[in-house]
């Protein structure tokens, strides 16, 4: 959860085709201005795409609620054609891109367990 609203950081894994690994670089360094809108406007916040060099890609991202953020953009013209053109680009994949990755469970985050320092800290002064 974020400071005073309800955001959920989501972390997710796919593996990209080691063949294809270059073209999908370039892919994603000029993604298509109309996908970017989308995205932002469906509530993908501070979106980011880790690739390693054998392929393993980690995707970051911020929303509100993923099922939302899931539907906004099948809901998009945009969303259809760019995930028919990704598909082809990863290993064993369960559904489009957007929606058959493996959602990764988060163990740790550094501001949560601050706040919780500092409310503990304030109820015992108190």
């Amino acid at each position: 959860m974020f400071h005073g609203t309800e955001r959920h950081r989501v972390c997710f894994q796919l593996q990209v085709k080691p063949e294809r690994i270059d073209e999908y670089r370039r892919r994603h360094a000029a993604v298509w201005p109309e996908m970017l809108r989308a995205l932002k406007a469906s509530d993908w916040n501070n979106y980011s795409l880790f690739l390693r060099p054998d392929g393993l890609l980690i995707g970051y991202f911020e929303t509100a609620d993923l099922a939302s953020a899931q539907a906004g953009m099948a809901a998009t013209a945009v969303n259809a054609r760019w995930q028919a053109e990704m598909n082809a680009f990863f290993v064993a994949l369960d559904g489009a891109p957007d929606t058959g990755f493996l959602q990764l469970t988060e163990v740790f985050h550094l501001e949560d367990q601050l706040d919780a320092i500092s409310t503990a800290t304030e109820r015992s002064t108190s």
